[in-house]
């Protein structure tokens, strides 16, 4: 518990009647990539919100950074940085003036350096002398998470930092996520898009109605989802023939020469299978492990569709 970034235990939120947020624990390890999914409502927003001291909880328990939320507020907003659905850059401002203003309230040492780095880590340096009324979407999102590093934070909170992203600035903020956690920060990641979550989280949770429905990593949720599969591929019909004689629920793929295998793709099963292969005198000529993605993780878990599962 002290060792984790953040640690929550027993959050509850409630706005009259209804509760936001219903007992829900879990904890993020220092250096890691964590992610919460959920449908619209489920009390993303509100868990954000109340980890970063702008709202406080009814009830539980909350550290981040080793301190209190509610007893020490100053001293997490001092370690945390926050990158919210919607850009908060000044239109007035170019993009080097909007770094420099946030370098100078948090008194960065040496801040041309430091701007001028981050302009070059987001590929901003060109438009650094424009005003941002003149940026896309994407380049504010950009200069938005920009901002946020003026002051170097060890936890960053991203609430869905790609959306309206073309693909080569989205890969390039992925990058930067994992440039950031090699170097020992702590990402809390809110995502639209389940890619994104399966592509950069070490660890997920999946809120919905204010309660945690699953958590574990992307490869471990996939796996208590049914639809995993062994895909054989075998030389010739009678090979393949024979493997659907022996080879309990096998199907056949919709591809010639291929077989389905219900499993849970750990080696201990595909092992048993290539044993009970073997023991027939069978090779397959392929062989590979197909796992649900996150899109039938969410669906599965909260009867909701991933089109929904955006900010609230």
């Amino acid at each position: 518990m002290e060792s984790a970034a953040i640690a929550v235990t027993g959050l509850r939120k409630a706005y009259g009647d209804k509760a936001v947020l219903d007992g829900i624990d879990f904890e993020v390890a220092e250096g890691s990539v964590f992610s919460m999914l959920g449908p619209n409502g489920a009390g993303k927003t509100t868990t954000v919100n109340v980890l970063t001291t702008l709202l406080a909880a009814d009830a539980g328990q909350v550290r981040v950074g080793g301190y209190d939320v509610l007893t020490q507020t100053k001293q997490v907003r001092a370690v945390i940085g926050v990158t919210g659905q919607f850009a908060a850059v000044d239109e007035l401002l170019t993009g080097r003036e909007n770094l420099r203003l946030i370098a100078d309230l948090k008194r960065v040492k040496q801040a041309d350096q430091v701007i001028a780095g981050l302009l070059e880590r987001f590929e901003l340096t060109e438009a650094a002398g424009k005003l941002i009324s003149t940026y896309s979407g994407g380049m504010r999102r950009k200069l938005d998470l920009a901002m946020t590093l003026v002051g170097r934070p060890r936890i960053i909170f991203l609430d869905e930092p790609t959306t309206g992203l073309d693909p080569r600035s989205r890969r390039t903020m992925w990058q930067i996520v994992r440039e950031l956690v090699a170097e020992g920060t702590t990402i809390f990641l809110t995502t639209q898009y389940l890619d994104e979550a399966d592509q950069l989280a070490d660890q997920l949770v999946v809120l919905d109605q204010g309660r945690l429905v699953a958590q574990g990593t992307p490869e471990e949720l996939k796996r208590q989802i049914p639809g995993t599969h062994v895909r054989l591929r075998f030389a010739d019909g009678p090979r393949l023939e024979a493997a659907l004689r022996i080879l309990a629920g096998a199907k056949r793929d919709e591809q010639d020469l291929t077989l389905r295998v219900p499993s849970d793709g750990g080696s201990r099963s595909l092992r048993d299978l290539l044993d009970r292969l073997a023991e027939h005198s069978l090779d397959a000529e392929e062989f590979s492990v197909h796992t649900p993605d996150l899109d039938d993780v969410f669906l599965a878990l909260t009867g909701h569709a991933t089109t929904e599962a955006n900010a609230e």
